[in-house]
């Protein structure tokens, strides 16, 4: 008999996820997996597997379950590749894009967040995992290239200066927008001067500290 747990992730799978056509085997395993409750802080426990964000301290919170499954199963990212991920937040996103890819470079702007992650994804067994502690909404390591760049928050706008880091065949996502409602949206490296941009679905969540949109002043 399943468990009481168990059975939260199953129907979180089943009953939101998949409904939303993420039908990649490999990220819904991602999801069955990964234990998305130990990320998630003691006093949101109830929430862990729940269509919401919840909050994880200092007015961020987890993107939906079914906003992480989309943007995985647009990312694509292949067990060969190299991630940079823009706001570690509590670490599960982290986990998840270790579970797909080669190796990951996640930073976030608060230390207590790289901290428990960094913890919790050691004792859990992941290894290539680099957690930094800095404020990276312009960018991080700008000397060098990586497969997969992916921002977790929102931006007030698409960070160009990540395009030069993005190898061949790269992709850049961000949430983008200064409105009510954001945009998911996908920059691909096609070639060294070359790069296509989709707008992938609609969604809101918490802007990335420093990434807000900036208040015009009229005279």
């Amino acid at each position: 008999m399943p468990t009481d747990i168990e059975l939260a992730r199953f129907n979180m799978v089943e009953q939101q996820i998949r409904p939303w056509d993420v039908l990649d085997k490999r990220v819904l395993e991602v999801f069955f997996n990964v234990p998305r409750e130990r990320f998630v802080p003691e006093d949101q426990q109830s929430h862990a597997f729940a269509d919401v964000a919840v909050p994880i301290g200092h007015g961020q919170t987890m993107l939906p379950p079914v906003v992480e499954g989309r943007i995985l199963q647009h990312l694509q990212v292949q067990p060969n590749e190299r991630v940079l991920e823009i706001g570690t937040g509590s670490g599960f996103f982290t986990a998840a894009l270790a579970s797909l890819g080669n190796s990951v470079r996640s930073v976030d702007i608060f230390k207590d967040f790289t901290e428990r992650a960094g913890g919790l994804l050691s004792e859990l067994g992941f290894e290539r995992v680099v957690l930094e502690t800095g404020d990276a909404h312009d960018g991080w390591a700008p000397e060098e290239r990586f497969d997969v760049i992916v921002y977790t928050g929102a931006r007030a706008d698409m960070p160009e200066s990540n395009y030069r880091q993005l190898n061949i065949g790269g992709r850049l996502l961000a949430i983008t927008g200064t409105g009510p409602i954001q945009t998911v949206s996908m920059v691909t490296r096609e070639s060294e001067t070359g790069f296509r941009t989709d707008s992938l679905f609609e969604t809101r969540t918490d802007y990335l500290i420093g990434a807000e949109p900036q208040a015009r002043f009229t005279l």
